[in-house]
């Protein structure tokens, strides 16, 4: 059984829930690349996990890099920070969710600069991962 964390996150339902995950995952990519997307939007995709879409959060620089063609030197770039502040990116999900991460996934379209976290959250107590399958 997984142990559930007590969250901090004043919300309202799920709605609640994918609100707060959006917003903190756009002042975290501000605090890690120096501009936050323009757009973010958190949903569950199931009972056990989280996608976060980012969209247009390349800085001019990076911008840059993909009009050189440097699309996998940037993302190369770009995972090698988000993996080194993996923590950060738990930590803010399992603070919001009040679950623990059991994996998390990151990707990124470079040249449609479009971002997706991806969070495999630990089942609620008393329930079975493979409870949905």
């Amino acid at each position: 059984m997984a142990e559930e964390i007590p969250s901090a996150a004043r919300t309202d339902g799920a709605n609640g829930v994918t609100l707060q995950l959006s917003n903190e995952m756009v002042r975290l990519y501000k605090d890690l690349f120096g501009r936050g997307p323009a757009t973010s939007r958190a949903a569950f995709a199931g009972p056990d996990c989280v996608i976060v879409t980012l969209e247009r959060s390349l800085t001019p620089a990076e911008r840059t890099m993909v009009e050189m063609g440097e699309l996998q030197r940037l993302r190369d770039v770009r995972l090698f920070f988000q993996h080194a502040r993996e923590k950060d990116f738990r930590d803010t999900v399992e603070r919001v969710t009040g679950r623990r991460v059991r994996a998390f996934v990151s990707g990124m379209d470079v040249e449609q600069d479009v971002s997706s976290e991806v969070f495999y959250l630990e089942p609620r107590a008393g329930e079975s991962a493979a409870a949905g399958v």
